[in-house]
């Protein structure tokens, strides 16, 4: 069930009907029965995959709990079965994510290996993606691990940890949610309180936000995205820069419109999801972008894998040794492809030479006393951060590494500046009126960033300190473009968010 669906449109206001009607000690079990319902439009059958890894991560969670409580055991003996108790979870919810994800990649790098032994082929397997299996899982496992390192106490009640791991809002695409967070929340009784209209009122318009992002703009945006991708070969630096940077905006409004509606959603029915993206376009470095982009993930890898492999305490090259595992995981982790391997390393290559070249950046700029805190300044830098960002969003895309490639290099040596003034950019799959659409939903795009970049704010909270005839005239004009304008392809074709696939 797609939030951008009628389904789905079906399906909230009777979820948030019956979850206002009932009782707050039953709220969350009927939570839980939506959540099971709603990722079982899917496919009924991986519903089993979600309690799979509920369970398991809840019996070692208690487990651990039952270990550390011991007094009988010396505090060496309660450490290695606690290890052992973890690795087991960890290993069997990772041979889970491993087997439906990667085993068909696996099959394929293998084969490819075989070929140049001139030996047989493995044949590859039938097997349908779950739906957000890498989000849910990496969320259980968090959990776990919080309760090994002593952060938070084991959940006892498995229905209120069944409805941790499978919240609906955020169970497919995110955030990737903390139990210090969403998990206090269910158990306590107050984050399920009554109607409250200032709180549902501002889930609702970050949920309208969010929807315009998704039909308005990425949406429409992928149909220019595919068109030059798809014949790249035929385009030179104009349509295939601009494709480039269509997927930039593409990504960012899919993923943060999920985002957005997720986090709308949960706000109606009375939780707080952590933020996700915080202008990430307006990063004016690569260890900048990355700590507005993907935050829930981001903060995930650096918790859980940069940090146990020894961070930044330890030696240079061990250093940037764990920056490049992180990034290259954090690749592959988005897609069962060589592609996202790519795009993750590049990060962790641009984050390496960021730091190699901070100091003599900052010895230049003293030469030449350059004023480091100017807009001019902060835009350059900004300029070329986007630049670095879209040159690997390239990989990110592309269905080889070698059409990114070519794609890259057709870019650069094909220089065709002409193709400016001969309108050539309304054929790239959008007409004059479809681009126009495009150009004023970008525009509101950078406008709403750019209070968000100085004040900190989410559109709710700008539009409620605004004039009662400017909020609703606001609000009105986003449902409104959301309505006629939104790109919804022949016969309600709801498009699917390109995060779903991981």
């Amino acid at each position: 069930m797609l939030f951008n669906s009628i389904d789905f449109l079906i399906f909230f206001p009777v979820v948030l009907l019956m979850y206002f009607v009932l009782p707050c000690r039953m709220r969350y079990i009927w939570l839980l029965a939506a959540s099971y319902f709603f990722y079982m439009c899917w496919n009924p059958y991986y519903i089993v995959l979600i309690l799979l890894s509920t369970i398991i991560t809840y019996i070692c969670g208690r487990a651990v709990e039952s270990i550390r409580d011991r007094a009988s055991l010396e505090s060496g003996r309660q450490r290695k079965w606690m290890k052992l108790v973890i690795a087991v979870g960890i290993a069997l919810n990772i041979v889970m994510l491993v087997y439906f994800k990667y085993t068909n990649f696996l099959i394929h790098s293998i084969n490819r290996g075989l070929e140049v032994f001139s030996v047989g082929k493995l044949d590859e397997v039938s097997i349908l993606l779950p739906v957000g299996i890498s989000f849910y899982i990496f969320q259980a496992l968090g959990y776990m691990i919080d309760v090994y390192r002593g952060t938070i106490e084991a959940e006892r009640n498995f229905l209120k940890y069944a409805l941790f791991v499978s919240f609906f809002p955020q169970l497919v695409a995110g955030p990737i949610e903390r139990s210090g967070n969403l998990l206090n929340q269910i158990k306590s009784e107050a984050s399920h309180k009554l109607w409250d209209y200032q709180r549902v009122t501002s889930g609702f318009v970050i949920m309208l936000w969010g929807y315009f992002l998704k039909v308005v703009i990425a949406d429409r945006a992928a149909v220019l995205v595919n068109t030059v991708f798809d014949g790249f070969e035929g385009y030179g630096m104009v349509a295939l820069g601009t494709g480039a940077a269509a997927f930039a905006i593409q990504i960012y409004c899919d993923f943060s419109g999920y985002s957005m509606i997720a986090i709308g959603a949960a706000r109606v029915l009375g939780f707080q999801l952590m933020e996700n993206f915080n202008t990430p376009y307006f990063a004016v470095s690569i260890v900048d972008f990355w700590r507005r982009w993907h935050i829930s993930l981001s903060t995930w890898f650096r918790d859980y894998l940069y940090i146990p492999l020894g961070g930044s305490r330890c030696s240079k090259l061990k250093k940037y040794r764990n920056i490049l595992i992180t990034f290259g995981v954090s690749g592959l982790w988005h897609g069962a492809d060589w592609t996202y391997a790519v795009w993750g390393l590049l990060h962790g290559f641009y984050q390496i030479a960021e730091k190699e070249l901070t100091p003599l950046v900052q010895k230049i700029n003293g030469k030449c006393h350059t004023k480091t805190d100017s807009f001019g300044y902060k835009f350059f830098k900004g300029l070329v951060t986007f630049v670095l960002i879209d040159i690997a969003w390239i990989f990110f895309r592309a269905d080889s590494l070698g059409q990114a490639v070519h794609y890259i290099k057709r870019m650069v040596t094909y220089r065709d500046w002409w193709s400016l003034f001969n309108q050539q950019i309304y054929m790239l799959g959008l007409d004059v009126k479809e681009m126009h659409i495009l150009g004023f939903g970008i525009f509101m795009l950078v406008l709403v960033e750019l209070i968000k970049y100085k004040k900190g704010e989410l559109l709710d909270v700008s539009l409620q300190r605004q004039w009662i005839v400017f909020r609703w005239g606001v609000l009105l004009m986003l449902i409104f473009t959301c309505v006629v304008f939104g790109y919804y392809g022949p016969g309600f074709d709801s498009a699917q968010f390109i995060y779903f696939q991981f």
